[in-house]
């Protein structure tokens, strides 16, 4: 008698380990990955490794997550798409987690890294804007410490600059250093390493005359320059720096 064939389909292992049933956690990532996010960029939202976002899915994790990721979810749905504003969003859902004594388990912060070539980036959005940009004066300090470059890139209502973009009275006087987005912002880039740049120490002193505040002593400078009106609102802010040839 010929051997009988299996109609069955075998369970994949992903199948096998979640019970064939995908948690919340996992079907909102994977609606996110139909709006156009990847895996990684989940992952880089919610401040975590891309790994643990896989995690969702072979190993039914992410129940804390869930919070967060319906925020984003609500976020894409309504037509935000810039990761740095989606973490921003997400940020204030996120819980940590606890050890088995109930106390707030540690995670491993990122270090402020300068490259030995004096290369390093720091970018914050919408909550840490308004918080003054705290964790990019590390970077500003380090970068003044080193006698490093600095340039910076702002991204505000495009109501809120004086000059049209493109201008040559407003840095950097050509259309590439410009990025107009769909919610009627536009970011600017100020200084880079073929025009020199500007003194991190400078802007060292100037952010330590503002209180730490680095968004207030950007925004004062971008002032006092003429390139933005003084009503104007940051929104978005990145740092960069490199050494001097």
């Amino acid at each position: 008698m010929p051997p009988r064939r299996r109609t069955g389909r075998i369970p994949s292992s992903r199948t096998r380990r979640t019970g064939g049933n995908l948690n919340e956690a996992a079907r909102i990532t994977a609606r996110l990955q139909q709006a156009g996010l990847t895996k990684a960029d989940v992952a880089r939202i919610l401040g975590r490794d891309p790994s643990l976002v896989s995690q969702f899915t072979t190993r039914n994790k992410g129940a804390a997550f869930v919070p967060a990721l319906t925020q984003i979810e609500r976020a894409v749905a309504g037509g935000i798409t810039d990761r740095e504003e989606l973490a921003a969003i997400a940020a204030p859902h996120i819980t940590r987690r606890t050890t088995a004594s109930g106390t707030r388990a540690r995670v491993r912060g990122k270090a402020l890294l300068i490259t030995p070539t004096g290369t390093g980036t720091g970018r914050v959005a919408a909550q840490a804007i308004a918080s003054g940009s705290a964790r990019l004066r590390p970077l500003i300090a380090e970068a003044a410490r080193q006698g490093l470059r600095l340039a910076f890139t702002v991204r505000l209502a495009k109501t809120g600059y004086v000059h049209p973009s493109g201008s040559r009275t407003d840095s950097p006087g050509i259309r590439r250093g410009v990025i107009q987005r769909t919610d009627h912002t536009e970011e600017r880039s100020y200084g880079s390493a073929q025009t020199g740049g500007f003194d991190a120490a400078e802007f060292a002193a100037r952010v330590d005359a503002a209180g730490g505040d680095v968004t207030a002593a950007v925004h004062a400078f971008l002032v006092e320059t003429g390139r933005i009106n003084s009503d104007a609102r940051i929104t978005h802010l990145e740092i960069r720096t490199w050494r001097p040839r």
